[in-house]
């Protein structure tokens, strides 16, 4: 199995967290993102664990080019306005976002997946400071 074909292709099409330095040293800014995680750096175990990774950005891009030629180049330009604006609807920076409305437009409203029981906010690790956070959404820090 070819490794590094596989790993630029995983650094194409899927943003990996941990390979890019974030602070201003080149070190990663612990206290705003949280700690290190090994995990975000591995290849993928699987030939289908890639393919999963990208499934709601493959079924957008189907969805998209069977309206286009369904309807026409206007449909699937108002579909991504929408989105596009589904998805500035946020909650604070602290707060995590139910993103009701694009869930609605994507039609995954009604369906009860994996993420909706094992994805529970209230058990996240993760949690700042609310100042600090809503500053640095803010541009101030």
């Amino acid at each position: 199995m070819n490794t590094r074909g596989l790993r630029s292709q995983l650094e194409d099409s899927v943003p990996v967290a941990g390979l890019s330095p974030q602070g201003a040293y080149g070190m990663q800014d612990t206290l705003r993102g949280g700690f290190h995680s090994v995990k975000n750096e591995l290849l993928p175990s699987h030939a289908l664990e890639l393919s999963e990774k990208n499934f709601q950005l493959n079924q957008d891009k189907m969805n998209i080019s069977s309206l286009r030629n369904i309807q026409g180049l206007h449909a699937p330009l108002k579909l991504q306005m929408e989105y596009r604006a589904a998805r500035q609807i946020q909650r604070l920076p602290f707060l995590p976002s139910s993103n009701l409305a694009l869930d609605t437009l994507r039609g995954s409203d009604e369906v009860i997946g994996f993420e909706d029981i094992l994805n529970d906010p209230a058990q996240s690790e993760m949690m700042g400071e609310p100042h600090m956070m809503v500053e640095y959404k803010l541009g101030l820090m």
